[in-house]
């Protein structure tokens, strides 16, 4: 059935729903069941009710455990990702008018935000009795991923984040590569906590081979990330060790050969991935293997959710979308129908819609617009390819020119004649498949390339390179 959550959380723990249902971390795990009658907050609850509080655990173990106790309790948590940089907690906590923290990082670290009331966050759950009551519906803020300046604040509440959620028969053993504090994440924690299941944490810094590792031990049958974290996690000889039954890509575009990548390498198993945004929150979920979406998703929408592509640009609306920016001079997140604008870019091929980039991510070569991600996606399908990131150069002539650094599958034919033939082979497909101002100037093949801790190819520092 479909989800529209108002109680606190903790209503999914009550009584049998908790039974044989964990969080596991990467040191440690913390019981349902314990969690339903205890807390990891003992002695602070009655002082963090009404407030706004910025949650800022290194520990995702800690964090999922602080979202289950704080929903209902808090007028408002700030989810704080450990990858935010300092500079930015100041203007963070002023526009969300933080007036208490909990983390399991010293008091010392935030004293410059001149908050008094700091919490620590920890995963040892003390028996107190009968578990608090809701008291108010929570406010949940989430950080845009922006990569320059402060990230925006983008308000939630359960019901919106739980929107697409819908229970099923059999308890999932939810995985992920996310952060639970970004919404690629959050989903994941959502369908782990409201659909029944238990959920494997990922730890910030831990090998993909380590990750993969607890994933076996804990039965993993769920499992979800970007496809920039599934290209790593398959490149792992780590990835035989589980057996997943669904696989699920959102975050980038999913372009057919990661999905056909994915199902070779998962012969049992769902493929699907699915389209959101921390403010749009989500909108769809493609199931048929196939990259894009179909036309009928516009023509009739989904479900609940509103769709049109204006100027080529994806528009939402929804209950799942937030309800707005929250700072002092934010923009306006609706347009006046009630839609939100994502900037992901599309374009109709026969009867489907197959994404090609973000609006403000376009390569200006001599006057014509060239979409990296389009770029990747056609030089992905060369056999020899592992994975691509395509970038701008400064040309004096055209303003840019399209560069691709290359990540071949094996490299240890890197720096041989083999190369070349490759290159070759790869200019001549883009070729064939792209106008001629998309097609690479310059292919570099590299051993590997930067991923962002949301999960993300790093753009913006190969932009102008």
């Amino acid at each position: 059935m479909l989800q529209t959550e108002t109680r606190p959380l903790r209503h999914h723990l009550e009584g049998q729903q908790a039974a044989g249902r964990y969080f596991w971390g990467a040191n440690g795990n913390v019981a349902f069941a314990d969690l339903c009658g205890g807390t990891s907050l003992a002695g602070h609850l009655n002082e963090l009710a009404g407030r706004s509080v910025l949650l800022a655990a290194r520990d995702q173990l800690a964090a999922a455990v602080a979202l289950i106790e704080l929903d209902g309790v808090a007028r408002r948590m700030v989810l704080c990702p450990p990858d935010v940089a300092a500079e930015h907690l100041a203007e963070i906590a002023a526009n969300a008018e933080v007036d208490a923290i909990v983390s399991d990082r010293d008091a010392a670290d935030f004293a410059a935000l001149g908050i008094p009331l700091h919490v620590p966050a920890a995963t040892s759950i003390d028996k107190v009795g009968a578990p608090p009551t809701g008291r108010c519906r929570t406010e949940w803020l989430l950080l845009t991923s922006g990569t320059t300046g402060a990230p925006k604040l983008v308000r939630h509440d359960v019901a919106s984040l739980t929107a697409p959620i819908r229970s099923g028969a059999q308890a999932p053993i939810w995985g992920t590569f996310y952060d639970i504090r970004r919404y690629g994440g959050l989903q994941i924690f959502f369908r782990a906590v409201v659909g029944g299941g238990s959920l494997i944490l990922s730890s910030a810094g831990e090998a993909v081979a380590d990750h993969l590792g607890r994933l076996a031990t804990h039965g993993v049958t769920h499992l979800s990330g970007t496809p920039s974290h599934w290209r790593r996690a398959l490149m792992s000889p780590m990835a035989r060790a589980i057996a997943p039954r669904y696989v699920r890509l959102s975050g980038e575009i999913a372009d057919q050969t990661i999905l056909d990548n994915l199902r070779a390498f998962f012969p049992h198993a769902g493929v699907g991935h699915a389209y959101a945004s921390t403010e749009a929150g989500v909108a769809f979920e493609v199931n048929d293997g196939l990259a894009g979406f179909p036309t009928s998703f516009v023509d009739i929408g989904q479900g609940d959710v509103d769709i049109k592509i204006e100027d080529g640009s994806l528009r939402l609306r929804s209950a799942r979308t937030a309800a707005c920016y929250v700072s002092r001079d934010a923009p306006a997140l609706l347009d006046a129908d009630g839609f939100v604008d994502t900037g992901d870019m599309v374009e109709l091929r026969g009867e489907r819609y197959h994404f090609i980039g973000r609006k403000g991510g376009i390569i200006n070569v001599g006057g014509q617009k060239v979409h990296p991600e389009e770029v990747e996606a056609a030089i992905n399908r060369h056999p020899a390819v592992w994975a691509s990131l395509v970038r701008a150069r400064r040309n004096p002539i055209t303003g840019a020119i399209v560069v691709a650094d290359v990540v071949l599958r094996d490299r240890s034919t890197a720096g041989h004649g083999l190369t070349a033939q490759t290159e070759s082979e790869i200019v001549a497909m883009c070729r064939q498949n792209l106008a001629s101002h998309k097609v690479p100037a310059v292919i570099r093949f590299v051993a590997s390339l930067d991923v962002s801790a949301t999960g993300k190819l790093v753009r913006q520092a190969a932009r102008d390179a």
